[in-house]
Parts: structure tokens; C-alpha cells; sequence
């Protein structure tokens, strides 16, 4: 360490120059950074249900599907329907958009004494304008499942434009100007917008606005507290500083490799800000320990002995953040693992290296007056909460210990209490306009969640085709489907319409011939493929409830094993399906990364403290801030989601800081004196010290969070802030008292 710290004070400028100069290059880069927050493109391709969800989603324009709700009190009036087509005209016309329907523009099929035909349910040039021609057009709606509930809501004050966008198009691009054309129309009627082309923009926009107004408040706020704790502006430029290099430098990696920002890495920036500014905290509190000494010696020997307890806290918060990579379903969040690792890494290097730089470039001076500055800094938090914290320690660690037990079996209880979440609209608040816009389509249109049954075959063979009447039948005994939609079902209308009964025709003959009036309809890419060997069922899951979602996939698991053949091959996916394995997951995910961060942790630290006890006694204030931060969950209702599935090895990752630096202190102090007493009250005046000042910065960094747009990150944000009290509470009372309670017995022995 000795020579370390002698090199890093030797080449110091050589370290200035070098990240001016990478920080110049990789700040470039972020000018290119993108937003990405499409959830289903984060989809695992390993995994059956997702893959087979994004390969229908691609080949059948569901992924690029969107819709427009106009909401009233009664769809069939004229002026409504005048309303509907200028939607329809105005998305029509919008570069970029491949195909539109709704109610003035849907396939009708009809028959009269001169055979058969098939048009447009509504003439858009003759729109129905009498009160007859307008109950005939509602009664006719409602009589077909192909309008009812899913064009036009079943009590008539509802209606969807649908569109889809075109492959090459840019989706954000192609939603903002949809957006912005039906509200430059000032139509009276409510507008929503819902599908994914919108969610996608939407959420981007929250996730844009998040990062330009917390980011600077955030910053602002650690600021105030680094300045009421240092009394310096050395002291609150330094972290700030440290932080801000270590974001530009892991933002401008992730351009460089090709990946974009999703809803998850969007807290990477808060992340590094509380994290970088930590690492600087514990060196700039060292430095300043030793400023009696002439500047020069006081760096030097704050490195000597800060480096091993900040590069084993990096380690140890890189290994919970490398955690995530395993046992992940999404990729955002194995993303999310592996750049906030490399960030955790830039501010440790740049906390060892460019700060001590920093400081000795600056002024090599002995500082006058230290113990004068040093009495003022320290009076408030040494009266008031390090001196009283000390006392109790040594009066009281039974005291301490029983607390904490009775907080632990507490928290157990609650623990039980935890639901997990996958519903997408528990991103947004209540009040929100997309979150508005799911609960219409919930309870007027089914829901917004597809299902995709896909047969692969030949889909002019009748045998397919009964199949899938079939398989719709089947489907709409379960009470949480709605509205089943195929080309099957246009065959069979057609057929029955020709006075042959609503059935699919024996004869291969026959179906081409009705297939024939059909070819070139819009309508036609959304059930079947050109080549005619792939056809989907299209249909809506109505519950959230995840036990809902598992017993239908057992149900139609069920029915397409003992239907799938050679010649017509079956799979179904959807939502509902890809929510299942994202439920399991979460469970899996959270006690995996876990259990890897806790046992990597104690192995690490119990082989740089040459101990493996010692491991344990460092991680047992962290597990057990987590088991009450899970109490806190269950019994204020806030659930797993893939938001708050990081929280726990986030904080095992950061919160595990504070018992390494409780330790390393304890251990330096008892090693000089010899006297238990006097090192836990040297490890609380110093560690302590720099422990709450970390607290107030980080938590406040975090809580920053609570006022963003998207509730899991507000949920995130305060959660984190909690583990961050509750670890420092437990590395500054539980684990003293644990090494005061061990040592005594060593001593006594002795």
C-alpha cells in the first residue's frame, strides 16, 4: 500500500491529464446515447413463450400495433362517426403508417339476392345521418364478434382506430406525429392512445424527463449535504466531481458497445451519483484526519491505509451488481448488472487515483488551524449523535442485540405478506393518461394483453381451418378470453352468408373460391402469412391476476398437446404467458442474485480480513437491513416487480460499504491500543462519522427518485434510502456490539 500510494502521488498529473482526456472522448460519444424502452424487445430469445411472442408480434404487425380510443357517450351518431373518419383519413395520411381500421374503414361482409359482397361496414363517403340508418349500423355491430367488443365497445361509448406501423419506420417518430395530429384536430370527444408503438414513446418521454429534472436536483441536493458535513468547497466539488466523470464515462461505454437506455438502466446515472460521491467521501474523511500533517504526508498516509476498505467496498458492491446477470429474465436488467458494475468500478478508480491527484495538485501546504476546524466540523454530529451512540455501545449491547431481534422476527411476518407484479400499469400513476387508457381497454375492449395461437400448416386446408374454429370455441369457455379472431372465422362468415352455414367448407375447392374474395383485403396480413403456412389466432386476456394466467396456459397447454400434428403444428404465446415466466422469475431472480452476492461477499471479505468470521460479521448488518426492508415491503403493499426485484442486492451491494469500513477501522484501532473500548469509540468518531454523511447523501440522492414519473422507480428510489439507514444502522450499532461481544470473550480467555 505504501508504494501504491507513493505512485499515485507521483504520477498525478499524468492521471489529470488522462481523464480529461478519456472523459473528453467518452463524453462525445453520449450524444449518440438512445432510448429504448420497449419491454418486449428485452424478451429473452431463449425462452420459448417470448420468442415465439416477438417472431408472431414481427410477422403479423403486433409488435408495431396501435390504437387510437375515442371515448363518448354514444358511438352512433353522425358526427361521431364524421369524427372516427377524420382519425382514420389523418393516420392514413401519416408517413410511416402501413395500415388503419376502425369502425368507417372494417371489412363487412353481406349478401343479397345478387350473390355476395364484401365492402366496408360503413360508406365513408355516405355516412349514416338518420336515426334509422344509425340503429341499423349499431344493430349490425352488435350482432357480429368481429365489431362487438372489439372495434366498438359493447355499451356503445367507445371506439378504436387501430394502425400499424411500417418495419423501417421510426416508431417514436411515427407516435409523436399521430399524437400530435389527432390533437391539432380538437376533436370533442376523449382521445387515448394505447398499443405498443405509444407505450414505447410515452414511456421514453417519462424516462427523458426523469433524467433532465432529477439528475440536476439530485446533484444539488448531495451538494448540500457534502457542504453542511465538510465545510468546504474541496469537499463538495471532489464527490461531485468523481460522480459525474464515472456517469459520463459509463454512458459513453454503453455507446460505444451498442446498447441502448431502458426503463431499468435510467437509475444507472442516480446510481453512480450516490455511489461515486460515496467512495470520494471515505478518502476526502481520511485526508482530512491527517491534515496536521504537511499536505504531501496527509494524502499519503489516508491512502495507505483507505485504499484496501474502499477497493474492497467497490468489489463487494460490483459483485451485488454483477449478481443481476444471473437469474435475470429480462436482458435490460442483465444490462443494468453489467453497467452498473463498470460504473461502481470508474469511481473507485477515479476516487483512489483522481482525487488524492486532484487534492496534491491543488495545495501540498500544512493546513493551519486544524484542530480548531476540525473541533467546529465535528462538534454538531459528535454531540448529538456519535458521542451519545458511543455511550450506549458500551452501556447497553444486550439492549442493542434484543432490538434488533425483536425487529428481525417483526420483519419475518411480513416478508409473507410480498405479491409480485408484472403488470405494466403499475408503471404509471393513477392518474396518467396511458394508465387511463389500459383500464378502458380492460373494461371495455377485453384488455390490452394479445394472445397469439399460431398454427403452422396449410391455411387453405379445411382440416386446419375447423381446427382453428375449434381452438376459438375451446378458448372462449375460459372466462378471461374475449373476442377470438382468425381468418377462419372470415371463411366461415363467408360461407355462411352464401347460405351454406356458418362453417368451414369440406372441400379444398370451395375455400379457395371464398378465399378469393378476400385476397388484397387489409385485414388479410393480420391473420395469415403470404405464403398461407402460418395463420394466428388473435385474442385478449382480460384479468391481471397471475393465477388467472397460469391456469390458462394449463388449459390450452392441455388442448394443443393432444391437437398439434405433423401437418398442423400449434404453439401459443402472448402476454399472459410471457408474465407467467417473468412472475416465476422474479422470485428466482431476487433469491439468486441474492444468495450470489451474500456468499460472494462473505468469501471476499473474509479473505481480505483474513478471516471467514469476520466475513460473516460484516454481511450480517446488511442481510439483516434487507430482511426488514422485505418486512417494509409486504406490510406497506409494495410489490416484486422488475423495479423493485434490484433493490435488495442494490443495497447489499452499497450497504455492505459501511460494516467493511466499521471493521477495517475496528480492526486498525484494537491492532494500535489494545483496548476494546477505545477502538469501537475511534471507529464511530471516524468510520461513523463518514458513514452518516454517506447516508445523507446517498439516501437523498435516492429519494430524488420518489418524484419521478414511473411508480416502480419511486418505489425504488425509497426503498433503496431505507437500506441505506437500515445498513448503516446495523454497521454502527448491531455489528459493534457483535465485535465488542466476541472480543470480550477473547480477552477474557486471554
Amino acid at each position: 500500500m505504501d508504494k501504491l500510494a507513493q505512485s499515485i502521488f507521483k504520477y498525478r498529473w499524468v492521471t489529470i491529464i488522462a481523464v480529461i482526456l478519456l472523459t473528453a472522448f467518452l463524453g462525445y460519444q453520449i450524444k449518440d446515447l438512445k432510448i429504448n424502452s420497449d419491454v418486449i424487445s428485452a424478451l429473452p430469445d431463449d425462452d420459448p413463450d417470448a420468442a415465439l411472442f416477438k417472431e408472431i408480434g414481427s410477422k403479423f404487425g403486433g409488435n408495431d400495433m396501435g390504437m387510437i380510443i375515442l371515448e363518448t357517450d354514444n358511438i352512433f351518431k353522425t358526427e361521431v362517426l364524421e369524427h372516427v373518419q377524420q382519425l382514420t383519413d389523418t393516420l392514413r395520411m401519416t408517413d410511416g403508417i402501413f395500415s388503419v381500421s376502425s369502425l368507417t374503414d372494417i371489412i363487412d361482409i353481406k349478401g343479397d339476392d345478387y350473390g355476395i359482397e364484401i365492402g366496408k361496414l360503413v360508406d365513408e363517403w355516405d355516412l349514416p345521418d338518420t336515426p334509422e340508418e344509425l340503429e341499423k349500423l349499431k344493430q349490425r355491430v352488435f350482432s357480429k364478434d368481429l365489431y362487438k367488443g372489439s372495434i366498438v365497445s359493447e355499451d356503445g361509448t367507445a371506439t378504436l382506430i387501430i394502425f400499424t406501423i411500417q418495419d423501417e419506420a421510426d416508431i417514436k417518430s411515427v407516435a409523436n406525429s399521430i399524437r400530435e395530429k389527432a390533437e391539432s384536430l380538437n376533436l370533442p370527444e376523449k382521445l387515448y392512445y394505447i398499443g405498443s408503438p405509444m407505450l414505447v414513446t410515452y414511456i421514453s418521454e417519462l424516462m427523458y424527463s426523469d433524467l433532465l429534472r432529477l439528475i440536476p436536483v439530485a446533484f444539488i441536493l448531495i451538494a448540500v449535504v457534502l457542504y453542511l458535513s465538510f465545510n468546504s468547497k474541496r469537499g463538495v466539488i471532489l464527490p461531485l466531481l468523481t460522480a459525474a466523470i464515472a456517469i459520463t464515462w459509463t454512458l459513453g461505454t454503453m455507446v460505444l458497445f451498442g446498447y441502448e437506455m431502458s426503463m431499468i438502466s435510467n437509475n444507472i446515472p442516480i446510481i453512480l451519483l450516490a455511489v461515486g460521491s460515496a467512495y470520494s467521501i471515505h478518502v476526502l474523511n481520511k485526508i482530512n484526519y491527517y491534515r496536521e500533517t504537511d499536505g504531501k504526508r496527509a494524502i499519503f498516509l489516508a491512502l495507505t491505509y483507505i485504499i484496501i476498505p474502499v477497493f474492497l467496498a467497490a468489489l463487494t458492491t460490483i459483485i451485488g451488481f454483477i449478481s443481476f446477470i444471473f437469474g435475470a429474465y429480462l436482458t435490460i436488467i442483465k444490462d443494468f448488472g453489467i453497467f452498473t458494475a463498470l460504473g461502481t468500478f470508474f469511481t473507485c478508480l477515479l476516487s483512489l487515483f483522481f482525487v488524492p491527484a486532484i487534492i496534491s495538485s491543488l495545495s501540498l501546504k500544512k493546513v493551519k488551524n486544524v484542530a480548531k476546524n476540525k473541533k467546529k466540523e465535528n462538534s454538531a454530529l459528535s454531540n448529538y449523535l456519535l458521542i451519545p451512540l458511543t455511550n450506549l455501545l458500551h452501556k447497553h449491547p444486550k439492549y442493542i442485540l434484543t432490538t434488533w431481534s425483536i425487529l428481525i422476527l417483526i420483519s419475518i411476518g411480513g416478508i409473507f405478506l410480498i405479491e409480485r407484479s408484472v403488470d405494466i400499469q403499475e408503471y404509471f400513476k393513477k392518474d396518467n393518461p396511458t394508465r387511463a387508457a389500459e383500464n378502458i381497454m380492460i373494461n371495455k375492449f377485453g384488455g390490452s394483453k394479445p394472445i397469439y395461437v399460431l398454427f403452422r400448416g396449410d391455411m387453405q386446408s379445411p382440416e386446419v381451418l375447423k381446427l382453428m374454429i375449434e381452438t376459438e370455441k375451446y378458448m372462449e369457455k375460459s372466462p378471461d378470453v374475449v373476442s377470438t379472431q382468425s381468418v377462419a372465422d372470415l371463411i366461415a362468415e363467408i360461407n355462411n352468408v352464401m347460405g351454406e352455414g356458418y362453417k368451414i367448407p369440406d372441400e379444398r375447392d370451395k375455400i379457395e373460391q371464398l378465399w378469393f374474395l378476400l385476397d388484397g383485403n387489409d385485414i388479410m396480413p393480420r391473420f395469415v402469412t403470404d405464403e398461407l403456412d402460418e395463420g394466428i389466432i388473435l385474442s385478449k386476456f382480460v384479468s391481471p391476476d397471475n393465477k388467472a394466467k397460469k391456469v390458462f396456459a394449463n388449459y390450452m397447454n392441455a388442448f394443443i398437446q393432444n391437437h398439434s400434428s405433423e401437418d398442423c403444428n400449434i404453439q401459443i404465446t402472448g402476454m399472459p404467458f410471457v408474465d407467467v415466466t417473468m412472475d416465476k422469475s422474479l422470485l428466482k431472480s431476487q433469491m439468486g442474485s441474492l444468495s450470489i452476492a451474500i456468499f460472494f461477499v462473505i468469501i471476499l471479505v473474509g479473505l481480505i480480513m483474513r478471516s471467514l468470521p469476520k466475513g460473516i460479521y460484516a454481511t450480517l448488518p446488511i442481510i439483516v437491513a434487507i430482511v426488514i426492508l422485505f418486512g417494509v415491503m409486504g406490510y406497506a403493499g409494495i410489490s416484486l416487480n422488475i423495479a423493485t426485484v434490484l433493490v435488495a442486492s442494490v443495497a447489499l451491494g452499497i450497504g455492505i460499504d459501511y460494516s467493511i469500513h466499521v471493521i477495517s477501522y475496528f480492526n486498525h484501532s484494537f491492532k494500535i491500543t489494545g483496548d476494546l473500548n477505545k477502538a469501537i469509540e475511534d471507529t464511530i468518531m471516524i468510520s461513523g462519522r463518514a458513514i452518516v454523511i454517506n447516508v445523507f447523501s446517498v439516501s437523498g440522492g435516492f429519494l430524488v427518485l420518489l418524484f419521478s414519473e414511473m411508480v416502480p422507480l419511486q418505489y425504488f428510489g425509497l426503498l433503496i434510502a431505507l437500506s441505506m439507514v437500515g445498513s448503516s444502522l446495523g454497521a454502527l450499532t448491531l455489528l459493534p456490539v457483535i465485535l465488542i461481544l466476541v472480543n470480550r470473550k477473547k480477552l477474557i480467555r486471554s
